[in-house]
């Protein structure tokens, strides 16, 4: 079963030329809308798998439209699709509930994976955007995740479960926990794998 779509852009050139895209991917595209407002009760209407929600609309911008999808249909999943990289706005998005942001630039490939990720309960970043992120919040406070994190973060993704991470680095079972829920909270992630897909998608760790 093809996965489902709507598409929320202003732009209607946009709108057709990923429609033609995400058809051509096997995707279904089952709405489409030109502001907020139209995007949140065509997204109810139709409920589709994922909705492809533009940041910058008339009227209604995207991160209230998702933030008032969200609380009819929490469960609903929204990508964040946009022209500018803005730490700002992409944390508004995050905490509106969209779990994916990917800038107009990216591929149809990109896109596309950012659209089944998202479907299936899985964050999405644009890898644009990621670097761009990761470079800004070091910048800016000397590193998104302390080198201990990293190196916990690492052997997360090596396999290592709890007991074997803190054997490894001579710490405690519960000095684990402590670094996993300052990375779960520092990437916003629900869970190990989350942030493993997050920390890779952002050159933090890399998969062995």
């Amino acid at each position: 079963m093809a996965l489902t779509v709507v598409l929320v852009d202003d732009h209607t050139m946009l709108r057709q030329g990923l429609r033609r895209a995400l058809e051509s991917e096997g995707i279904e595209v089952v709405g489409e809308a030109a502001d907020g407002d139209e995007g949140v009760r065509v997204a109810l209407a139709t409920n589709p798998d994922v909705v492809l929600m533009d940041v910058s609309m008339p009227r209604t911008d995207g991160i209230d439209a998702t933030r008032r999808l969200l609380a009819e249909r929490s469960e609903m999943r929204v990508v964040m699709l946009t022209m500018h990289i803005d730490r700002e706005v992409f944390d508004s998005a995050l905490k509106a509930g969209a779990v994916g942001y990917v800038t107009k630039d990216s591929s149809v490939t990109e896109v596309v994976e950012a659209i089944r990720l998202a479907a299936n309960g899985d964050r999405a970043m644009s890898p644009r955007l990621a670097e761009a992120l990761l470079a800004a919040a070091r910048h800016d406070t000397g590193g998104i995740i302390s080198t201990r994190e990293e190196e916990v973060l690492q052997l997360v993704a090596d396999g290592l479960g709890t007991n074997e991470i803190a054997e490894r680095l001579y710490i405690s079972h519960r000095t684990v926990k402590n670094h996993l829920a300052s990375i779960y909270e520092k990437l916003n992630a629900r869970d190990r794998t989350q942030a493993v897909l997050m920390a890779v998608k952002m050159g933090i760790v890399k998969l062995t």
